[in-house]
């Protein structure tokens, strides 16, 4: 199975559209997964979609994919305000058979707990990483006891965000990486993904070299002297 997360995209095309041209006709195995609520104008600036300009944004969505349906859907929240419309719309719609799945983006346990009193949950997208929100472990944690998979963002690039990883690294993941003979940023994912079977990772890049990298991260298996270390990492 496998997972594109279809969000961004330059002044001359969406990524929606690319993925259209690289991989239509689909393969019967791939799941494709999009996210709603922002969106960009061609100059690059966001706003935020209401209840109602959110079916706007699923339709947009397939007709660039060309599908007649979304296997999931993660609505992308900003501020701590209730959701229950906004996510209400979109339940609204998997009802209808526009979308299969549902997951909610840059989210509180609060705002989970309100989604799925509405309608079932499959997927929190949050920034985590090394030492990237420590707060969250509780909740990475109880998202796994309740069934639904965490899809940490920035587990590479951390708090630099979308500017990416500078080069720069700490001491402990840089020796942990020395000992495997990979990346840091190798190191970085595989931690992530020891947090739990139901933890995933959608680390961006542009390299196709890295692409690989990434991959294969996932059968990084690290020490439990070196998971220590970079625990204490984390909580530093």
């Amino acid at each position: 199975m496998q997972f594109r997360l279809l969000f961004y995209f330059s002044p001359l095309r969406s990524a929606n559209e690319l993925i259209n041209a690289a991989l239509r006709p689909y393969p019967e195995d791939l799941v494709i997964t999009t996210k709603v609520g922002p969106g960009r104008d061609p100059s690059g600036v966001w706003s935020h979609a209401t209840p109602g300009q959110l079916r706007g944004q699923v339709e947009e969505n397939l007709r660039q994919l060309g599908r007649d349906h979304l296997d999931v859907v993660n609505l992308r929240i900003v501020g701590t305000d209730s959701i229950a419309e906004r996510f209400g719309a979109l339940a609204e719609l998997r009802e209808a058979g526009l979308i299969r799945h549902l997951g909610i983006s840059n989210v509180t346990p609060e705002h989970l707990a309100e989604a799925r009193a509405i309608a079932p949950v499959v997927c929190v997208q949050n920034m985590y990483g090394i030492g990237v929100r420590p707060d969250q472990d509780d909740f990475v944690r109880a998202c796994g006891e309740q069934g639904v998979a965490f899809v940490p963002f920035y587990s590479i690039a951390g708090t630099k965000g979308e500017g990416g990883a500078d080069g720069t690294e700490s001491d402990e993941v840089l020796s942990v990486a020395l000992a495997h003979g990979v990346s840091p940023a190798q190191v970085r994912l595989a931690w992530t993904l020891r947090r739990g079977p139901h933890v995933l990772a959608i680390p961006g890049t542009g390299d196709p070299a890295h692409l690989e990298e990434n991959v294969a991260a996932g059968a990084l298996r690290l020490s439990e002297e070196e998971l220590a270390v970079l625990e204490a990492l984390h909580h530093g």
